[in-house]
């Protein structure tokens, strides 16, 4: 279960990130494509133990052969490059494509005076959430790593200064959990990753893939608390320069045990999150041991 603690910031240091951040302001996105794919990520395969893992999650998860699993790993890895080069490519002022599926379903939330918590996972880019699915009404919270690069998090700060968005960073002595608690106490919205532990050890045992998995019980058991609602955003990448937002509204029973109600929003967390790996299986990006198979 320690693998599966937030950790890790973004790859490279900061002067790499201003560098590239120059770069790209000047160039077009799918040279550096083709620069990782070709330079790096081969050496990644060979060398990194991120390999080991994302393997053993498309021959036991997807039940591909070994042949097609490292291929599989490899093609994960290239668009997990491509996932980084896009958010530098952000920071340095370029606009990519997001169209959103269900976008009903945020509005009529966001026009409720009641807050309500978004839960996303390490699939995709996320991140690209926080440049359009914005309220003029409600701020917008993000739960974020504390120990993230500066030049990563001055980026944020400047994409995300006109979108009534706050980053709240996971401290050590929990003190994000009264940021949390307040921003929903004003009825706000307030976006947290649901597939890593945040502090508490304590876990919800769900279905995901054919295995079950443990999933941090902390952020279904926020909203639970309140009795708010819950909906799920992945991200996906679609195409070069595109990305579209899957929406999903997550169900439960308000008046049930508190215990049952987390049970029930985790299952269907892990539901939407099982439907979108099906349809991008390429796309998962946590890379440790997650249903701890020996």
């Amino acid at each position: 279960m320690a693998e599966q603690a937030w950790e890790g910031t973004t790859f490279g240091t900061g002067f790499m990130h201003r560098w590239l951040i120059k770069a790209l302001r000047h160039t077009d996105v799918r040279l550096w494509y083709t620069f990782a794919a070709v330079c790096i990520i081969p050496f990644c395969v060979v060398f990194s133990p991120a390999t080991h893992h994302i393997f053993s999650y498309f021959r036991h998860r997807h039940h591909y052969g070994s042949i097609k699993s490292l291929w599989k790993s490899y093609v994960n890895l290239v668009l997990f490059s491509q996932v980084v080069i896009d958010r530098f490519a952000m920071f340095a002022g370029k606009r990519l494509k997001l169209s959103v599926e269900h976008y009903d379903i945020f509005k009529d939330l966001a026009a409720k005076e009641l807050g309500f918590v978004m839960l996303s996972a390490h699939v995709g880019c996320y991140e690209m959430a926080g440049y359009e699915l914005v309220s003029d009404r409600k701020p917008f919270n993000a739960l974020v790593f504390a120990g993230e690069k500066e030049s990563v998090m001055k980026g944020r700060e400047k994409l995300f200064k006109h979108s009534h968005i706050n980053m709240i960073p996971v401290r050590k002595d929990m003190g994000h959990l009264f940021e949390i608690d307040r921003a929903l106490a004003d009825g706000e919205i307030m976006s947290i990753p649901a597939d890593r532990f945040l502090g508490s050890r304590k876990t919800v045992t769900v279905n995901l893939l054919g295995a079950p998995a443990q999933l941090p019980s902390g952020p279904f058991s926020v909203a639970a608390m309140r009795g708010l609602d819950v909906i799920t955003v992945n991200v996906m990448k679609t195409s070069i320069t595109g990305y579209t937002a899957y929406v999903a509204a997550l169900s439960y029973d308000k008046t049930a045990p508190r215990k049952q109600q987390i049970q029930q929003l985790a299952d269907g967390y892990s539901r939407e999150l099982d439907r979108v790996l099906k349809k991008y299986p390429e796309q998962w990006y946590n890379y440790f041991n997650f249903w701890n198979e020996q």
